[in-house]
């Protein structure tokens, strides 16, 4: 028996809806049919319209007007940031299948990679640049008067070679994060024990000077991964005493609290204003880039907190109060959470 042609075309409506990819079906250079992703790029009232009016793009259009199939790179559709490609197939003579594929998020990982790459190479860059001007300097100043000028530009060549050293540490740890951050750690530790320690070994002696430890008496039990947990502690730790005012404390205070461990870590400094908050956890961003060098940032910190806590499962949220201070507060699902 023949089939009706009413029934071939809910046949080709159900294999197009089938699928989560914008494609269109045209008949000549006219919309037929359009399954519900590209109506919801294009709008439903494509159907029946010029195919080349739905996808405004010259590549396309080219593409389109022709006869032969191919594929096309389009940029910009429904939206400034997303990148598609574009394949055109025959079905039948005069009717022919145009599929949408994005890429957006192929393109935007290529161009995070690209940025950290430049950003990792200017970073080293400045201080290789500051070192070979030294020397230099230094291969001519030979003189018994110049001792002075040695030793304070030796001063300066060692500074800007720790600096390289803890920008390369941190590339590698980050490199480290990122290699294991779908892994759970499966190591039982007492967070009280491990940021005890680590706080003492950022502020040896133990004599509370400007850090003011606050901790449960019992242990508290999570799945994780010790150096990670007390590199975790020293970059936010470390940044609170950085950029907090001289003198001041910084209060970091654990407890338990439906079934996470959270810790609290607040400065007393200048603060951080609302727009910048949302991309503190970026690669290389500074809020205030002079001073972050000054105080020997790699820009690599915070970033390196966000994974070590999306890897153990946790919370990572930050607040600020310009002229009063920033407050980090990590979450961490305890024990019973993880297994």
């Amino acid at each position: 028996m023949a089939r009706k042609p009413n029934q071939d075309s809910r046949d080709i409506a159900a294999l197009l809806d089938a699928f989560d990819m914008p494609l269109l079906l045209i008949d000549g250079l006219t919309v037929e049919r359009a399954n519900p992703p590209a109506q919801s790029l294009f709008g439903a009232y494509i159907i029946g319209e010029d195919v080349r009016l739905a996808i405004r793009h010259p590549d396309a259009a080219t593409l389109l007007s022709g006869t032969e199939d191919g594929g096309a790179s389009l940029g910009g559709l429904g939206d400034p940031e997303r990148r598609w490609e574009m394949e055109v197939r025959a079905l039948s003579p005069g009717r022919r299948l145009v599929r949408l594929i994005d890429h957006s998020q192929a393109a935007a990982a290529e161009r995070m990679r690209t940025d950290f790459v430049a950003n990792a190479s200017h970073e080293l860059r400045t201080p290789l640049a500051t070192l070979i001007g030294f020397i230099e300097t230094l291969e001519e100043a030979n003189g018994p008067h110049e001792a002075e000028i040695r030793k304070r530009f030796l001063g300066i060549m060692g500074g800007e070679a720790r600096r390289m050293q803890r920008l390369i540490d941190d590339l590698m740890s980050l490199s480290r994060v990122e290699v294991d951050r779908f892994v759970r750690p499966r190591e039982a530790i007492d967070l009280v024990g491990a940021i005890r320690a680590a706080c003492a070994e950022i502020e040896p002696g133990g004599g509370g000077a400007r850090i003011r430890l606050t901790l449960p008496d019992a242990p508290l039990i999570t799945r994780a991964d010790p150096a990670q947990i007390s590199q975790l502690v020293h970059n936010i730790v470390g940044n609170a005493l950085k950029y907090g005012r001289d003198g001041s404390a910084v209060h970091a205070t654990l407890h338990a609290e439906q079934g996470s461990a959270l810790l609290t870590i607040e400065d007393q400094g200048e603060g951080i204003g609302r727009d910048h908050l949302p991309r503190l956890t970026e690669r290389f961003y500074r809020v205030d880039p002079g001073r972050s060098r000054a105080v020997g940032g790699t820009g690599l910190g915070l970033a390196i907190v966000k994974h070590i806590v999306e890897r153990h499962r946790g919370r990572l949220d930050i607040a600020s109060t310009p002229g009063v201070g920033t407050c980090v507060t990590v979450a961490l699902p305890l024990e019973d959470e993880i297994l």
